[in-house]
């Protein structure tokens, strides 16, 4: 029986665990934390898992949560103009419907299974001389913890990584009592406000230890008047300024959030980093060689939400490699072919979310403009959350994005 650890339980490190446990693997899963610690910790993430995501957990039979959590049926955009009114709004319906679960819920019940199911749970916080011990002992070692001593391993790729320095500062609130979106009272959706030259505003409905809820997420440009978080420890202090935040820039989505309260103390988050794509084999002072899994190795800003659905699919992507590789040895030419394999569609993520975190040109401010009298282009903008490789056929270029536009209004009118 082939013997693998897995160095952090997050949406990825437990995904993979979970899924090599079920095929018979001897998995050690090593977490700094226990499942009642996550559970009544902060907030880790905002998450919002597309259809993809959802069934690598569905084929898993880990969806545990599915029938609680709420069903987002669309994706909508407001635009803010000059006097923060909206001059954009729209939203597309996806064509399988998102979950969004509080990290706290989802990685403690996955541990709490993991352990159930016979794994070996170690709770303790791993370093790099703990990894040059465990390496000798382990067919493969997979590095799943995104932050700290271990990520410095993994050098920076350069050629894949544009920016060296946090191009949002990001700030979370987990709420009770807001109200519906008057624009569509009888579904859920993830709403993306984007306020031009200051940053943008996401509400997405989740399930958390306390039940329905929703994430107030900003993404502020550094230095802007979104930059207001730092040094915030209350987190009641942390709720007023969003919503005073919320009243100035979003008017439209302050109004229905005049009751909210957090869901809990632990309820708010507040940091940022620098998207990075890292090289994915990690050498080990005593020469053995650790393989880096999801953020670890290609960490995105989740101004496109794909972090949850990546790690997910990067999951989805290992296990696979892993299951084919059989008994042949988990050397670097197959760590670096099963990156390469997640790569594949990996590198359409952190194409777009690039490309997000800039100013729009003008054809994909023509492109989200069109999304208001043109449903399908609504809908299909919705669905690229969920592959984002769709973007490359109508959104990055001007001349793509023109004829798009030309077929579907062309289409629109031959229809009427």
């Amino acid at each position: 029986m082939r013997k693998i650890l897995v160095v952090g339980a997050g949406q990825s490190g437990l995904q993979i665990a979970l899924g090599l446990q079920s095929h018979g693997y001897e998995v050690t899963l090593m977490s700094n934390r226990t499942a009642d610690e996550i559970r009544a910790g902060r907030v880790m993430s905002t998450q919002c898992m597309f259809h993809t995501a959802l069934q690598h957990e569905r084929d898993l039979e880990i969806n545990f949560w599915e029938s609680q959590a709420p069903n987002i049926e669309g994706l909508g955009v407001s635009v803010a103009g000059p006097e923060s009114q909206r001059v954009i709004d729209w939203v597309g319906k996806l064509d399988g419907y998102a979950q969004s679960v509080d990290q706290r819920v989802k990685m403690a019940g996955w541990m709490e299974t993991f352990a159930q199911r016979g794994g070996q749970l170690v709770i303790h916080g791993a370093a790099v001389s703990d990894l040059d011990f465990f390496a000798r002992k382990y067919d493969l070692v997979l590095v799943s913890a995104g932050k700290g001593e271990l990520v410095s391993m993994f050098g920076r790729d350069a050629s894949r990584s544009p920016y060296d320095a946090p191009q949002r500062a990001l700030a979370v609130s987990y709420v009770h009592g807001l109200g519906p979106r008057p624009e569509h009272p009888d579904y859920d959706a993830v709403r993306c406000n984007l306020v031009p030259g200051v940053g943008e505003l996401f509400v997405m409905p989740t399930l958390t230890t306390s039940g329905r809820a929703d994430i107030l997420f900003f993404e502020g440009i550094p230095g802007g008047p979104l930059d207001a978080f730092q040094g915030v420890k209350d987190p009641n202090e942390h709720l007023a300024l969003t919503l005073e935040l919320m009243e100035k820039f979003t008017p439209w989505e302050y109004a229905r959030a005049t009751k909210v309260e957090l869901t809990d103390e632990n309820g708010t988050l507040a940091g940022r980093y620098a998207p990075t794509v890292r090289n994915p084999i990690g050498r080990l002072p005593g020469g053995g060689l650790v393989l880096g899994v999801a953020d670890v190795v290609v960490a995105n800003d989740p101004i496109t939400g794909q972090g949850s659905n990546s790690a997910s699919k990067c999951a989805a992507s290992y296990l696979a490699s892993i299951l084919e590789r059989g008994d042949e040895p988990f050397d670097e030419a197959w760590m670096q072919a099963a990156f390469d394999r997640y790569w594949k569609t990996a590198q359409y993520v952190t194409k777009w979310t690039n490309a997000m975190l800039g100013p729009p040109p003008e054809h994909v401010l023509n492109l989200i403009g069109a999304a208001g009298q043109l449903q399908p282009v609504a809908d299909r903008f919705a669905n690229g959350f969920n592959d984002p490789e769709d973007f490359e056929h109508f959104f990055y270029e001007p001349e793509k994005a023109q004829g798009y536009l030309g077929e579907v209004a062309g289409a629109a009118q031959s229809g009427a």
